[in-house]
């Protein structure tokens, strides 16, 4: 049976979760999602209450999980090239998420210049650490991402114990109740579309367009 995963997405900048291109991918953060989630879930990441962003309770992306993949292989697979990040880039190019490989299995992890590096580009051992700890990326051709731009989550998605598919506060909620899930498929698609319908919440506050 299929489970939802619900967390907060404090940063919404379009790098974790990266809605672009045709895939909506978490390879970076969320290690205990990354790390339980199975093809066929899903997962679904709410805006901050944080007074500087004010969209808790708000859909930011959700996104049934459809392929899991090794960094190693992330790296090699042709279909995410164009996630492996340009800083100097788009903003699009500047945020991907492709940013670990390395020369062999038994090598140390490489990090390119991304928005987990270092401000002068160079790697930073914290967040190396903490990604790749969980060797797993999450991959979605079957999502919705409205980034700063989503609607309210429904009060009436809840589990049969009253928990509310709306995440607050740090962390993630599991949900392993059918009826729910079906619910949220039902929801996802009276939306009106799939795929990027919107923009990262952290663009929204800058000038211009990407």
């Amino acid at each position: 049976m299929p489970s939802i995963h619900s967390y907060v997405v404090r940063y919404d900048s379009g790098f974790a979760p990266n809605p672009f291109y045709g895939w909506c991918t978490l390879a970076t953060c969320k290690p205990a999602i990354r790390k339980s989630a199975a093809i066929g879930d899903w997962i679904v990441g709410s805006g901050s209450a944080d007074r500087t962003v004010n969209l808790g309770g708000h859909l930011v992306h959700a996104m049934r999980v459809t392929d899991t993949l090794t960094f190693d292989d992330y790296n090699a697979d042709p279909r995410f090239e164009k996630k492996k990040p340009y800083r100097y880039g788009s903003r699009k190019q500047s945020c991907g998420d492709n940013i670990y490989f390395r020369e062999t299995l038994d090598s140390p992890w490489q990090q390119r210049d991304s928005f987990h590096s270092r401000a002068d580009g160079t790697l930073s051992a914290e967040h190396v650490d903490r990604d790749t700890g969980v060797n797993r990326v999450l991959v979605s051709d079957h999502y919705v991402y409205f980034g700063g731009e989503g609607p309210v989550i429904p009060n009436d998605l809840v589990d049969e114990s009253g928990r509310s598919l709306a995440k607050h506060g740090i962390g993630q909620s599991r949900f392993d109740d059918a009826n729910l899930v079906d619910r949220l498929d039902d929801w996802v698609k009276s939306l009106g579309g799939m795929g990027l319908q919107g923009m990262p919440h952290e663009w929204l506050t800058l000038r211009g367009r990407p």
